[in-house]
């Protein structure tokens, strides 16, 4: 069993920057992919960024330059953190950690992130 936990999420300014952290603990392995989704009010979940086991990235086009995605495999933990730099109003949402591979499909609880000034 995998358990993820994000936190960072808050109100901020447009333009501001934001750092979302993710803590993956239980069955993960660090050959799982681990990314980031959100979801915000009326619209889908949405693929914000992945990360794969050797540092491989992927970025949607609305976040590409703005947003970071890294990753720490620990002993028994994997770390994945969210750099989100000069965010606009369109980037509030509830995101999501992720990690997924062949055996799981793991989601955390989501933090919300505001961008309003």
């Amino acid at each position: 069993q995998v358990q993820l936990v994000e936190s960072g999420g808050v109100l901020v300014q447009p333009g501001g920057s934001l750092r979302l952290s993710c803590a993956a603990s239980g069955s993960i392995f660090s050959n799982s992919v681990m990314g980031w989704y959100r979801k915000a009010p009326g619209k889908q979940r949405e693929l914000v960024t992945t990360i794969s086991s050797c540092g491989n990235t992927n970025y949607a086009d609305s976040v590409k330059g703005r947003f970071t995605i890294s990753r720490d495999n620990a002993k028994n933990t994997v770390y994945v953190y969210l750099q989100m730099n000069s965010l606009k109003p369109e980037d509030t949402a509830v995101y999501y950690c992720n990690a997924r591979s062949l055996t799981f499909n793991a989601w955390g609880q989501g933090t919300q992130v505001t961008v309003s000034s």
